[in-house]
């Protein structure tokens, strides 16, 4: 059990936990439990905030009298989270008017005597703001409007609900402890019988310096940690589920499956190909989740050992067939044989750290300066709001999103300038 102080986020299904988790924990994520989506178990992770370290807990949906929704353990598991708690966040969704659920478990939460703050989600205006003050006949004082998905309003929230908090401890002259670097979590996905099995056993076997268990309370696979050249990376086993009798179909379902699930616990996704079958229709679904949730990517062609014709036309074939990942580095390895391997670890950490680059307000406003802007709708300048991945704001003259061909042009410069490579690039607009 975790000795820290523990916050509590509770809410009925579907009104933003899981982002507002991913939201506060940032890039200090790290989870220890289930996935976010499966409600059966609490999900975990250690977060800081103004040098106050906690524990933050999701408890998944809760509807306190639906047996058939709801089996009495996952409710069970909840209460053992809140009767911990040091702070209970209520979430409720800011669009939708006050259910019977949110009052039951509004009763629930004010008979555990613990202080509730009630986060009202999905207010991402002002005009919205004005529409939180009836969520007050909940009956609780503290309201905050926020917005997990944009992290509008998260610095108010935990400004409040970590007050009382104990400050990280600091060193005898007045220094703060210097913080462990982060272990990379790295996924290595793509469909059946691509060799993911035994890529995890070359990077692993070879490399293993460190080898620990990591606790996955969920799955049957054991996470390996290596340290290479002083970095940790931490894989997280995609490849473990083999199902004996299930259909072609069903395979790659599950791949798919898998993949997502890997993805939301990794820095970084190892995407591998088969270099003896091309880039199949699989190959690009599994891509297209990997890019959907912001990971850092590397291209990982395996079994070139056994292919016939040259890297050059495998990787325009590759290009044209994954446009959408042309930011991602390629590696062209045999697994089986241990070839390419090693230079594997630079390529993960590469993209791991131009997905967690910042830059400063101060530099992004000398590069907009730069920009030869054809486009209808004015830039008045631009903030990176998030890393993991890289995501900006860009305040323009107009409502609404820029243009497809305007956004490509703004990323490719972003790139050019600041490096950016491995990792996906997102663009927000709000009219100033």
């Amino acid at each position: 059990m975790s000795e820290l102080p523990s916050i509590v986020i509770v809410g009925r299904p579907n009104v933003g936990k899981s982002t507002l988790f991913n939201a506060i924990l940032g890039q200090r994520r790290s989870i220890v439990g289930d996935e976010p989506g499966i409600t059966r178990d609490r999900i975990h992770g250690e977060a800081e905030y103004q040098g106050r370290r906690f524990e933050l807990i999701d408890t998944g949906g809760i509807i306190t009298n639906d047996a058939e929704l709801i089996p009495s353990q996952i409710l069970k598991q909840a209460r053992a989270a809140l009767r911990g708690a040091s702070h209970v966040i209520f979430l409720i969704d800011g669009r939708t008017e006050i259910t019977g659920a949110d009052r039951d478990l509004a009763e629930m939460l004010r008979k555990l005597g613990k202080p509730v703050v009630l986060a009202v989600n999905k207010i991402d205006s002002p005009r919205r703001e004005d529409l939180t003050h009836e969520f007050y006949a909940l009956g609780f004082s503290e309201l905050f409007p926020v917005s997990a998905e944009h992290r509008l309003g998260l610095d108010a929230l935990l400004d409040h609900v970590t007050k009382d908090l104990p400050a990280a401890k600091v060193e005898a002259e007045g220094e703060p402890e210097p913080a462990k670097s982060e272990a990379i979590k790295v996924a290595i996905i793509g469909r059946p019988n691509v060799g993911k099995s035994t890529l995890l056993n070359a990077l692993t076997g070879s490399e293993r310096a460190i080898v620990s268990p990591i606790a996955g309370t969920t799955r049957d696979a054991v996470d390996e940690a290596v340290s290479h050249n002083g970095v940790e990376y931490v894989f997280v086993d995609t490849a473990g589920i083999r199902r004996k009798g299930k259909t072609h179909l069903m395979a790659e379902k599950l791949s798919v499956v898998m993949a997502r699930r890997h993805l939301r616990m990794a820095n970084v996704a190892l995407l591998v190909v088969d270099a003896t079958e091309g880039v199949l229709g699989g190959d690009a679904t599994i891509a297209g989740y990997a890019h959907e949730e912001g990971r850092g990517i590397v291209l990982v062609v395996n079994k070139w050992d056994a292919a016939k014709g040259g890297k050059r036309k495998f990787q325009e074939d590759l290009r044209d067939e994954l446009k959408f990942l042309d930011y991602a580095e390629v590696a062209f390895v045999s697994a089986k044989k241990g070839e390419g391997i090693r230079g594997l670890f630079g390529m993960i950490r590469r993209a791991y750290e131009s997905a967690s680059k910042r830059v400063t307000t101060g530099e992004l406003n000398r590069f907009v300066e730069t920009l030869e802007w054809g486009y209808d709708m004015k830039i008045y300048y631009l903030t990176q709001v998030s890393v993991r991945p890289p995501s900006f704001l860009v305040f323009t003259d107009k409502a609404g999103k820029l243009h497809f061909s305007a956004e490509r042009y703004l990323i490719n410069r972003l790139r050019e300038r600041f490096g950016f490579q491995g990792t996906p690039i997102t663009i927000r607009t709000r009219r100033r």
